[in-house]
């Protein structure tokens, strides 16, 4: 509100949610096309600082650890010391990328809803104020919404229960007896590395792990994205490009395997006081419960748009949500690999310029 009780409203041609990967992708092909920060577009995070999701992973994922890490357009990441933590290395890289094409993140800036406003604009309402676009770039990612199941007696369990989001590094773990709980690439990272000191470790998960030989090349990438893909075009809940990928193998995982880290448990039933039980009888007492169960997509700001299909997601044709054109996902379901960001950034603004073109052409003259 101003000072005479009005609210007031901003209007921008488009507002990029998130400055991720794919956020950033977005507001450099948005710049790239003539397009102003600040003036035509805006670009909210809610992070403290530049590096999107990375800045907050745990400080033992050194970037010679980091899988696929790819460049953002325009501006190469080159001289990294791969003994560095990946949360400095990417954030001082998203800085330096942020500050070299004057993209202008606002942040802290939460994005509390996006709704139906006046003259056929989305009016996104924030942290700092109200926005009034003509389009939406929702590159939100998932870090915000870590995925914990729930199971029979968890609230009773004496020992500690986080999740892969508050992961803070295998030092914590010494001298304990600690339980990973998915079949993933962090929770096989998580346990790996846990079991260098722990008393004991277990690993748990609802199928038996998928292991993948051999080279990944162009065509195996391509069909695993399909797939991911199918789901979002069925309005389905995306799932991870990984989940249809397996997972590599690679030295460090042949020799935990050789030593028995990655001998795995089925799921177990329910939890105790003291650990987990199996419908057989079968028990293991643990003090540490690691849920590295993944995240789900961070779009609870858009439930106002009514944008979710039956199925429980968002059903997209490329980036564009079926439901409402003006609104894109970037970093979403097929889009969520590095690679994948950069390419839907990119799509999604060339089919926002010609949304924009249109709407500039329909517009009555004076």
């Amino acid at each position: 509100m101003n000072g005479f009780g009005f609210e007031e409203v901003r209007t921008v041609d488009v507002v990029v949610i998130g400055a991720g990967q794919a956020g950033l992708s977005a507001a450099f092909h948005l710049r790239r096309t003539g397009l102003e920060p600040d003036r035509d577009f805006v670009v909210l995070d809610h992070a403290p600082a530049p590096g999107g999701a990375w800045q907050f992973r745990w400080p033992s994922l050194t970037y010679g650890k980091v899988h696929g890490m790819h460049a953002l357009p325009g501006m190469e990441l080159t001289g990294a010391d791969p003994s560095r933590p990946s949360s400095e290395v990417i954030g001082a890289y998203f800085d330096t990328y942020e500050r070299t094409f004057d993209l202008r993140v606002h942040r802290p800036v939460d994005v509390t809803a996006v709704r139906e406003g006046e003259g056929g604009r989305l009016r996104v309402e924030t942290s700092e104020g109200v926005y009034a676009a003509r389009a939406l770039i929702n590159a939100t990612g998932t870090w915000d919404r870590p995925f914990w199941p729930r199971y029979p007696g968890q609230e009773a369990f004496r020992g500690r229960q986080l999740h892969t989001s508050g992961y803070p590094g295998p030092g914590e773990f010494a001298g304990k007896r600690v339980l990973v709980v998915g079949g993933g690439a962090s929770g096989t990272q998580h346990l790996m590395e846990i079991a260098e000191v722990a008393a004991e470790t277990f690993w748990v998960t609802r199928r038996e792990p998928v292991w993948r030989e051999g080279p990944f090349g162009e065509a195996e990438g391509r069909a695993a994205v399909a797939l991911v893909e199918d789901r979002v075009r069925r309005g389905l809940p995306p799932q991870s490009v990984v989940s249809v990928t397996g997972l590599p193998l690679n030295d460090a995982i042949r020799d935990a395997r050789a030593r028995g880290i990655l001998d795995r448990l089925p799921m177990f039933d329910r939890i105790t006081p003291t650990g987990v039980a199996w419908g057989d009888g079968r028990t293991v007492d643990v003090d540490v419960i690691l849920w590295a169960t993944g995240f789900r997509a961070a779009i609870d700001h858009l439930a106002p748009l009514r944008l979710r299909e039956p199925g429980g997601g968002i059903q997209v044709e490329g980036t564009r949500a079926v439901r409402d054109a003006r609104v894109h996902l970037v970093g979403y379901g097929p889009s969520a690999s590095t690679i994948g960001a950069n390419r839907a950034g990119r799509a999604a603004v060339s089919d926002i310029r010609r949304l924009l073109d249109r709407d500039r052409v329909a517009a009555p003259t004076a």
